[in-house]
């Protein structure tokens, strides 16, 4: 593939090469990549330059590519705050920008919130860099420093708009009392003569023109600079147009003596009236754009604001800020736990509703753990403080919230391709009705031709396509997580909507993932024969070994010291305790270590068919007996699994568990189809199987071993009470921690892309059947401004019914 004038360069950041032969690797595997023209990776300096055909690559497959080799990128990521944008083409036009910037690998820019996040390679673009490119476009990046801040920010622009509306409308109401005064069925009606006077009309519509109209001026001034234009260009042309042709006629009725006593026919209310809907519509947009965003709000009002802690002995009252970890804290009946710790002493019940959406209070006693914002219901705890400040899962929640209601949903790319061309079109169009008006329709009529054409101009509305998704991305993923559902993006909100299959894991997912031990098996001392079990499973982190550790302790019986310990995934384990092998896993671990089990199968068989674990044990390469554990179904599991299918999805479970166990299990939450005796590494090639069918798989999971799994699915959904590890892999995070939230996102998820769609199709719809009404003239130019005005705000109120959406 040869280098074009198409292709960009962009140089990736490279974390774990060892050698020159890591980065011959790394070379020979991006180049192979179909849209890589070079790529070149320099050992010394850890970094890869890579060319390639946007078209047909992005960065993020360059990067899924270096991690499938085993390697890692190093990239920061950067938020800003930004000022002077007006519509969507402002967006597109500073996304662009800094997209081209060497070392940023992407460059989202939310028109809705006023925000941008970039990801860069602080090798080779600074925060600086970033700032002086948006400076030079035209607009302010302020980095984002406390949320605070970002809300008095929002609380400025409302005010802003208000005092414009207030002055302007104060000033264009005897311009719009004189327009009125010309329609015979408001003859009616008083009308002072000072009203008519031209000088008059003069006075008040400058002000409003240049005063209040200067921000569309300079954002149109900044557009065409950079060789682009915007809704500013629209404004400041149709409103130029009438008042300058305004002031023409004023001065040419002064100079002309024989017309003195007969005042000209003036357009100033047209350009005054105009800039006033504008501000109207802009001061109506940011109060509906801040109520998209109280999710957020609600969220950080959770947070505790003092703690009681325990410092030498002593009680101290000190803000959640300057609680440390390891602090022990107080926290009384009805209080706020106010950081994430554990329980180190008493009893209660804590209702976890705000940040989970379960209204049950979930019981808490010493070493459980308890989440930041959560309130104390009953009893006095003592905990020990584990995560504060910005690691707090409240924090992370109000995060994962933020970068999702920031981030763009692919359907945006429709409105953005559309809003980079609008306005030159909309221009050409305007320019066109003037001509034909001029020439043909109404021949020498210059002030009739002008109004078309001013209508044209303030008619369209780039603003309502630069808000259709951002505003229901916002209001959706605020509302889910309200509901304990946390999508990470835009795009996994929207991919979501597609799903046809789901593939649960079965140990914490379907079920509560806390197996009892139910039967031990043994010919010979059965105390002997556990406390061998008990020290091999002793230094498992698997579910199944915790539940047999725990049932040979609640025998009183005592664990020796382990020696040593092997586990086999997929199959069991391999220890060493007392001087003795011991083997614990299923019929393949005993055939790989030539165990002869063969009599205990039927039995084993049985305890599967009842729903059990059974693992079979072997002592010194002969075998010993066999242990048993359960797992509970969660409650909510059928309920769950019958509304999936309810909604025309296939359900399937994927276990390591023998097959009869697994449809056991499967049987008892009403799942049809089974994967079972699934290695860990085998969960990711099954999601890949059901794909290569032409699946849309949604994988479920909790565990360590379901990240890579979770990772290749089209969607990812972690539950909540899982794994860091399968939370970071996911794209969905399900607080509740139940079968529950996977049809509420979905269904989250459908009426957030339907609402997009109504939202898309207004704006599509009004910019197309409005521009061609205004250029037959059958709109005067303030009614087409009052629809643009009005346009954006609908776009923004239909979005906010996401806000009523009842999940429950």
């Amino acid at each position: 593939m040869e280098t074009t004038s198409e292709n960009r360069q962009t140089t990736l950041q490279i974390t774990g090469m060892t050698c020159a032969a890591c980065a011959n690797r790394i070379e020979k595997g991006l180049s192979k990549l179909d849209g890589v023209a070079s790529a070149n990776v320099n050992f010394a300096l850890e970094k890869a330059s890579v060319t390639y055909d946007p078209s047909k690559i992005n960065v993020d497959t360059l990067e899924q590519t270096m991690r499938k080799l085993g390697y890692d990128t190093a990239k920061e990521v950067a938020q800003f705050q930004l000022e002077g944008m007006t519509c969507a083409a402002c967006a597109n036009r500073i996304e662009k920008g800094l997209g081209k910037l060497p070392g940023v690998t992407n460059a989202a820019v939310n028109f809705a919130l006023a925000s941008a996040r970039i990801e860069y390679s602080p090798g080779e673009v600074t925060i600086a860099d970033l700032q002086r490119k948006v400076k030079q476009l035209g607009y302010k990046a302020i980095l984002k420093e406390d949320d605070a801040s970002n809300g008095d920010r929002r609380e400025k622009e409302i005010g802003y708009h208000k005092r414009s509306l207030f002055v302007s409308a104060i000033l264009s109401l005897p311009l719009l009392w004189s327009m009125v005064g010309h329609f015979s069925f408001t003859s009616w009606i008083y009308l002072p003569d000072l009203f008519m006077n031209p000088w008059f009309q003069l006075i008040l519509a400058t002000p409003v023109q240049f005063y209040i109209g200067r921000r569309f001026y300079e954002g149109a001034y900044k557009a065409l600079r950079n060789g682009s234009a915007n809704m500013d260009v629209l404004i400041s042309l149709g409103t130029s147009a009438a008042y300058f042709y305004s002031v023409y006629l004023t001065i040419d009725w002064y100079f002309d003596s024989g017309s003195a006593h007969h005042g000209p026919s003036l357009y100033y209310e047209t350009s005054a009236v105009l800039i006033t809907l504008v501000v109207m519509g802009k001061w109506f947009e940011a109060l509906a754009k801040g109520r998209t965003s109280e999710a957020i709000q609600s969220l950080m009002g959770l947070q505790a604001k003092t703690a009681s802690v325990v410092r030498d002995g002593q009680e101290l009252t000190v803000a959640v800020e300057e609680v440390l970890v390891g602090d022990i804290v107080l926290v009384r009946p009805g209080d706020k736990v106010p950081v994430d710790g554990e329980v180190v002493e008493g009893e209660s019940s804590v209702d976890e509703s705000m940040l989970t959406g379960e209204s049950i209070p979930v019981g808490k006693k010493a070493g459980d753990g308890v989440i930041g914002a959560t309130i104390n219901k009953n009893g006095m705890l003592r905990i020990r403080a584990t995560r504060v400040g910005k690691e707090t899962a409240l924090a992370q929640i109000v995060k994962v919230v933020e970068e999702a209601q920031g981030s763009k949903a692919p359907i945006q790319r429709i409105a953005d391709r559309i809003s980079g061309i609008f306005v030159p079109i909309v221009v050409g169009i305007a320019v066109l009705a003037f001509l034909i008006w001029y020439f043909l329709v109404t021949p020498g009529d210059f002030a009739g031709a002008l109004e078309k054409a001013i209508a044209v101009l303030v008619i369209a509305c780039p603003c309502a396509l630069g808000l259709a998704t951002p505003t229901s991305i916002m209001a959706g993923s605020g509302r889910a997580a309200e509901f304990g559902i946390l999508f990470k993006g835009g795009e996994h909100l929207e991919q979501t909507h597609k799903i046809d299959t789901i593939l649960l894991d079965k140990t914490g997912t379907v079920t509560k993932g806390k197996p009892e031990l139910t039967d031990v098996l043994t010919a010979g001392d059965e105390a002997e024969f556990l406390r061998l079990v008990g020290a091999a499973e002793k230094s498992s982190e698997h579910p199944l070994a915790e539940a047999i550790v725990a049932g040979v302790r609640n025998r009183n019986i005592e664990i020796p010291i382990v020696e040593s310990f092997e586990a086999i995934p997929g199959f069991g384990i391999k220890a060493a305790a007392e001087g003795k092998t011991v083997l614990i896993g299923t019929r393949r671990l005993m055939e790989l270590y030539d165990v002869d089990a063969a009599t205990a199968f039927d039995t084993m068989s049985r305890l599967e068919e009842s729903g059990k674990t059974a693992m079979l044990v072997a002592i010194d390469g002969r075998y010993a007996g066999m242990v048993a554990v359960a797992d509970t179904i969660k409650e909510t599991s059928r309920a769950a699994v019958s509304r999936l299918k309810e909604m025309g999805l296939q359900v399937i479970m994927i276990t390591g568990d023998n097959e009869r166990t697994a449809k056991a299990i499967a049987a008892g939450v009403g799942i049809d189809h089974v994967r079972a005796e699934v290695l860990p590494e085998g969960k990711a090639e099954e999601v890949k199987k059901l794909q290569a069918e032409g699946k849309r798989v949604a994988m479920v999971g909790d565990g360590i071993n379901d990240a890579p799994a979770l990772a290749t699915a089209n969607i990812g959904m972690a539950i909540g009470t899982g794994t860091d590890v399968a939370m970071e892999a996911a794209d969905v995070t399900l607080m509740r921690g139940d079968l529950a939230s996977i049809p509420d996102a979905i269904y989250m998820s459908r009426k957030t892309m339907s609402n997009i769609k109504q939202n898309l199709f207004w704006a599509l719809g009004y910019n197309t059947l409005g521009i061609p009404i205004a250029a037959v003239g059958l709109l005067a130019p303030w009614v087409a401004g009052a629809a643009m005005a009005l346009s954006s705000v609908s776009v923004v109120l239909n979005a906010l019914r996401l806000q009523r959406v009842n999940l429950k």
